[in-house]
């Protein structure tokens, strides 16, 4: 929508402006050097509705350069603008007292500005913005960071913020678990009873409900980087998957949420998958990476029906490691199946009930017979002892192999064979000479701080015939090459984790998934071409 222009010169955009439930992204800019930012506030404006520009980012030296015959190069943004000048203690990049902050707002700033972000503790004394050049407190965003944690005061910090003058009140804080965003919908909840528009993130990889449903719950606005590598912030994902992957402009109260719940999960593509998949069936859902450390504790508070303290339209979960076990003791029915197995990855809110299976076995299974053929009485070990590992085994078994378990914890390893009918071995100088199948069930080689591990060398998986590899983020692991190496035949995890999510896709939704949708999503996303079975 064009910009229009108000009577006191500054450009508004009408659509922008109103007070409703726009979703608005705001994209901020943080560079050291004038040209830097005049450059990422015009790749900003074809993405997002607002720039932030963080002038506390910039080279002091190059932050005076910016005025020239008397007008602020800012003020030439091609869209609506937050003029931001943050000090250090509340996430800037520069160390700035008050008398340095103040004197900026009053005599400094550039004029034009649509917004300006002022700190609690410089707007609760709002007095002081009566000299030089006066602010519009229409104008004005007051807030307030922490990145620690969730304060143990914040009721006093927003009730001291909405004695402040300020249209619009911002808290953000760092989240450390997935139940931390209770609060965030919380302080917006409590923002609309008390007819303030607010801002309110959970920073951190726990808090990204917050920054995608944050604007269907009320929020003013929420944060989109331009770059993944130039976010402000922590957990702040960027403004373009914000619209093509949460597609965040169609979310809305009445849109079903479901999530994997796992820690980690960020290096997941299961996003990108299920929202192409709902999208393509014109499906209102968004599916969000949960970062969960308590799983009952999540699984109380925020999805079960009887129990969870949001209002929100929670339909289904994923569940990854270190929870799909855990999880069975939360739920009111588990598909004998996945008793059976002893885990559950998926989760159904039906009704006031949650419903658990396993979408792994199957899963699983398939790529492999489709391999190799019959499985009956062929040797095959399987390396690792949690839920994806249990999964393997009780497929395995069903097809008629016989299954030694490998893992560091014997204890664990004795535990899973003997429930399946299996052998089981130490994992340390195991050998793996004379079976048909390695199986590597362990998140050992995910993309992160496990990247570069491997459960098993080339050396030991030698005259090994194929090896399996349950992790599909990267494509090719370790345990792959050290597998090539060993000239071992290879399948790797990503042929699974399509399957397996399309038949949660049939569970939540009651429809088939898209058949070409999800690989084709899965593969972009991990940046490689040609079909999964390549």
């Amino acid at each position: 929508m064009p910009l229009a222009k108000s009577e006191d010169g500054h450009r508004l955009d009408l659509y922008l402006m109103k007070a409703d439930n726009s979703i608005r992204i705001c994209v901020p800019v943080c560079e050291q050097s004038l040209g830097g930012a005049e450059v990422a506030i015009a790749k900003a404006a074809e993405i997002g509705d607002i720039i932030e520009v963080r002038l506390d980012c910039l080279d002091p030296v190059q932050l005076a350069g910016s005025f020239r015959n008397g007008e602020h190069l800012f003020d030439q943004s091609p869209s609506p603008t937050i003029l931001t000048f943050r000090p250090a203690e509340q996430g800037g990049h520069r160390q700035l007292d008050t008398k340095a902050r103040l004197f900026f707002w009053l005599f400094n700033r550039p004029t034009s500005a649509e917004f300006l972000d002022i700190e609690l503790d410089l707007a609760i004394n709002s007095t002081v913005f009566d000299y030089g050049k006066k602010v519009d407190w229409t104008r004005v965003i007051c807030s307030h960071h922490n990145f620690v944690g969730v304060p143990g005061d914040l009721d006093r910090v927003f009730d001291r913020m909405i004695q402040t003058p300020a249209r619009i009140l911002k808290i953000a804080f760092r989240a450390g678990d997935i139940t931390d965003c209770i609060t965030a919908f919380q302080l917006l909840d409590r923002a609309r009873s008390e007819s303030r528009e607010m801002i309110a993130i959970a920073m951190g990889t726990a808090g990204i409900a917050t920054r995608v449903l944050g604007p269907c719950r009320g929020a003013f606005l929420t944060y989109g980087a331009l770059e993944t590598e130039s976010a402000t912030a922590p957990g702040q994902v960027t403004a373009r998957e914000l619209r093509t992957v949460y597609r965040i402009d169609r979310i809305s109260r009445e849109t079903r949420i479901m999530g994997l719940a796992g820690l980690p999960v960020t290096h997941s593509i299961s996003p990108y998958m299920l929202n192409a998949a709902f999208e393509s069936a014109e499906f209102d859902g968004v599916y969000l990476p949960l970062e969960v450390r308590d799983i009952s504790s999540f699984v109380t508070r925020m999805v079960h029906p009887r129990t969870r303290e949001i209002d929100w339209n929670f339909l289904g979960l994923s569940v990854t490691a270190p929870h799909k076990t855990s999880v069975m003791s939360c739920l009111d029915w588990i598909d004998p199946a996945a008793e059976e197995i002893g885990a559950v990855n998926t989760v159904l809110v039906r009704g006031l009930e949650l419903h658990g299976f396993n979408t792994d076995a199957d899963a699983f299974i398939s790529p492999l017979v489709s391999r190799i053929g019959e499985l009956r009485e062929a040797r095959c070990a399987v390396i690792g002892a949690g839920g994806a590992a249990s999964a393997a085994v009780w497929s395995l078994r069903q097809k008629g192999a016989e299954v030694t378990v490998f893992a560091r914890d014997a204890n664990k390893a004795r535990l899973l064979a003997e429930r399946f009918d299996s052998t089981w071995k130490p994992l340390d100088s195991a050998l793996f000479e004379g079976f048909d199948v390695v199986v590597n069930a362990t998140p050992l080689g995910t993309s992160g701080t496990q990247e570069t591990e491997t459960p098993a060398t080339a050396a030991q998986l030698s005259g090994a015939r194929l090896a399996y590899d349950l992790v599909y983020n990267p494509v090719e692991t370790r345990f792959l090459r050290e597998a090539r190496d060993a000239g071992c035949e290879l399948i790797g995890g990503l042929e699974m984790l399509v399957t397996q999510a399309a038949e949660q896709f049939r569970l939540w939704t009651a429809m088939e998934a898209p058949a070409e949708v999800m690989p084709d999503a899965a593969m972009r996303a991990l940046g490689i071409s040609g079909r999964i079975s390549e």
